[in-house]
């Protein structure tokens, strides 16, 4: 397997090893998230992910008045830029300072808690950046083409490592497709690519696993982020070392996603895999 370029979020270097073991923070409220955030040490968490999609008074604001009637997730209209940057320093106030901090907004049809518009998307992520507290920021790979490549580069003056994303949840995609999409993350800039995929039956399984490897092994020059979701793709969560993972998302509390196990006994589990494969 070919050694990615090498890439580090905080004190965590990536691409080598045993895959970083990542909590996500997924609180509904401000006071909940900095709670959850002082709980997390290191023999826990590697890697620390800010959710801002799930605080739900960051997307509050009044919609316009002049625009469609919306429902649902859709009645979200602009962010609350002064709080997305005020959830960001308390959390990282109360997080141990060696833990790195990725913030993500995961859009819904990304699998997140909120419709947003492009615009109020990139206006959030700016926030976010601006604060100067963050190790790394995950961006959508289908964000609109007209920002994606402004958050990139934003994101990189900052010197901030960019996790690009991109999340199917009606299936898995051909190990082609898997492969293409992560090379496209790669040529759009990131740093790491993400690629998560729902499984269907064990060869979807295989199909994502069989991807990273070929990612790897192939063009692939910057670390990879890969996993099948839910209970039948829990292995993939395990694996990534094998086939080429490079971070794997466990749980301290609520999931973030479907498959997620509680992070304390993954990362033990992690360190078995690893203990075994240096024999």
């Amino acid at each position: 397997m070919a050694t990615p370029l090498p890439v580090s979020i905080g004190r965590v270097a990536l691409g080598t090893g045993r895959p970083a073991v990542c909590v996500p923070l997924v609180a509904r409220t401000l006071d909940a998230l900095v709670d959850a955030a002082s709980a997390l040490d290191t023999d826990t968490a590697e890697l620390v992910e800010l959710r801002i999609d799930f605080v739900d008074a960051a997307f509050a604001a009044a919609p316009d008045p002049d625009g469609p009637v919306r429902t649902g997730t859709e009645a979200t209209g602009a962010a609350d830029l002064d709080l997305v940057a005020d959830v960001v320093r308390r959390v990282r106030g109360a997080l141990d300072a060696e833990l790195p901090l990725l913030f993500t907004l995961r859009t819904e049809p990304e699998g997140g808690e909120h419709d947003v518009a492009p615009a109020t998307y990139d206006a959030v992520l700016r926030s976010a950046m601006a604060t100067g507290l963050l190790d790394a920021v995950d961006v959508e790979m289908y964000t609109d083409p007209d920002l994606l490549g402004g958050l990139v580069d934003a994101a990189h003056d900052a010197g901030l490592v960019v996790v690009m994303s991109s999340h199917d949840f009606s299936g898995t995609p051909t190990q082609g497709e898997v492969v293409s999409r992560l090379l496209e993350q790669q040529e759009n800039g990131a740093d790491v690519a993400k690629f998560a995929a729902m499984p269907s039956n064990t060869d979807d399984v295989l199909t994502l696993m069989r991807a990273t490897a070929e990612f790897r092994a192939g063009a692939g020059i910057v670390p990879a982020i890969t996993m099948s979701m839910g209970p039948l793709g829990v292995v993939s969560r395990l694996a990534g070392e094998t086939f080429g993972s490079c971070v794997t998302f466990g749980s301290a509390g609520a999931t973030s996603a479907p498959g997620q196990v509680p992070a304390a006994g993954l990362r033990a589990a992690l360190e078995l895999v690893h203990e075994a494969q240096q024999g």
